[in-house]
């Protein structure tokens, strides 16, 4: 399972599995799951506990099974995380691992990113209140001037499939977008690709985000859908439109040097672009496994790869569906095999999460966690307790690029 640093130019990768947690955040008691703190939350014991417990049965059977990720030191990662066991794992490492803690004041996927990156969050997010109506009119009656419309429908927080399912067939009527938010800070517009155009909501979400950004907004999400009444669906068209970084982040540095950067899935979005010679998207998380297969392949020298696999999250942990996230982590779990045995000497891969997103938890939200910290490329050994933003500087360290920021290299 391990690799040498070796000679010649030497080439990272960062994954970020979205939402894959390992509990024990210290400050857990802060963030809130309807009324009920984070503390205790542990996406990733929760999951195994299940599965070794008969409770995850819905296409696949047993205990968790992740010989990869825990032969690099997943089982040793989570406990040294928060002191959970990983029922029906427990290998003896063969990678690099270790537990991160994140300083920023979120549990949300730009905070996570952009602090991995080394630029910890410097502000408090703006999150719309659980009300309804929740959000300012003004802010709605710019929403509607943009479209060209005579108003907008939504303005509360909600899932995205239940609010296309039971307001769909007005704005179909109406022509109206469909505004919504969740407890991220997030800004989100649903429209129906070919009745209302995708091109349309392109261009809404991107005019009005400078001024949800302005509010400390983080995203402004387009949130497409087809279909007909009852036969809704959203489509891979998402585009999200994200504050910028407010410092230069990893990929900065290294495309500032003269290095490939490539980012796969929603690193684009994320970054804001910045930092990005070429983005890879896909329709799932499959095809971007591909991409990040092609690249083990042909990425060049010198190069940085950061990819997010986002369908953890979206598709596992906010629904709170258990044995899908068992079966995604299975999935990917053989993913990682097929990556890593395509590497070379010389390669750094690094393989971290943003945040959690526990699915036996409270309520449809993140959970605030530490996050594992798993290495191929560097050896065999315990980096300990570590920030996020020494991510980005082992990373720095492991390309030559010169020390910045606030982290350390745990290489």
């Amino acid at each position: 399972m391990t690799g040498g640093a070796g000679a010649g130019p030497r080439r990272a990768f960062l994954i970020v599995m979205d939402s894959v947690g390992a509990g024990g955040a210290p400050d857990a008691d802060r963030f809130f799951n309807d009324s009920r703190p984070d503390t205790g939350a542990n996406t990733l014991a929760h999951i195994a506990a299940a599965c070794a417990e008969g409770r995850a049965e819905e296409g696949r059977s047993g205990p968790l099974r992740l010989p990869v990720l825990d032969g690099l030191g997943l089982t040793a990662a989570v406990r040294l995380a928060s002191g959970a066991e990983m029922p029906g794992l427990g290998a003896v490492p063969a990678g690099l691992w270790g537990a991160a803690t994140e300083r920023s004041p979120g549990k949300d996927t730009p905070s996570g990113h952009w602090e991995l990156a080394g630029v910890p969050v410097p502000w408090d997010w703006t999150v719309f209140p659980k009300a309804d109506p929740a959000f300012p009119p003004d802010l709605l009656a710019e929403v509607a001037r943009l479209a060209g419309v005579a108003g907008t429908l939504g303005n509360c927080h909600a899932s995205g499939t239940e609010i296309i399912a039971r307001l769909g067939e007005d704005h179909l009527r109406t022509g109206w977008p469909i505004c919504y938010t969740s407890a991220d800070s997030v800004f989100q517009i649903a429209a129906h690709e070919q009745v209302f155009g995708l091109d349309r909501l392109l261009s809404l979400c991107a005019g009005i985000a400078p001024r949800l950004h302005a509010m400390r907004v983080g995203r402004v999400i387009a949130r497409p859908f087809t279909g007909t009444p009852g036969r809704f669906a959203r489509t891979a068209n998402r585009h999200d439109y994200a504050i910028a970084p407010p410092g230069p982040t990893i990929l900065d540095r290294a495309a500032g040097a003269g290095r490939q950067t490539r980012g796969i899935g929603k690193i684009g979005d994320i970054f804001s672009g910045r930092g990005l010679e070429a983005v890879l998207k896909g329709a799932d998380d499959a095809a971007l496994a591909d991409h990040l297969l092609d690249l083990a392949d042909t990425a060049a020298p010198g190069s940085l790869t950061v990819a997010n696999f986002v369908e953890f999250d979206s598709l596992y942990g906010h629904r709170r569906d258990v044995a899908g996230y068992a079966r995604a982590l299975e999935w990917f779990d053989g993913v990682a095999g097929r990556f890593l045995a395509r590497l070379r000497a010389g390669d750094l891969a690094i393989f971290t999460a943003d945040h959690g997103n526990d699915p036996t938890w409270t309520g449809t939200d993140h959970t605030r966690e530490r996050v594992p910290v798993l290495g191929w490329g560097r050896g065999t050994r315990p980096v300990g307790q570590v920030g996020f933003v020494d991510v980005a500087a082992s990373l720095a360290d492991h390309l030559g690029l010169p020390a910045e920021g606030p982290g350390r290299s745990f290489l």
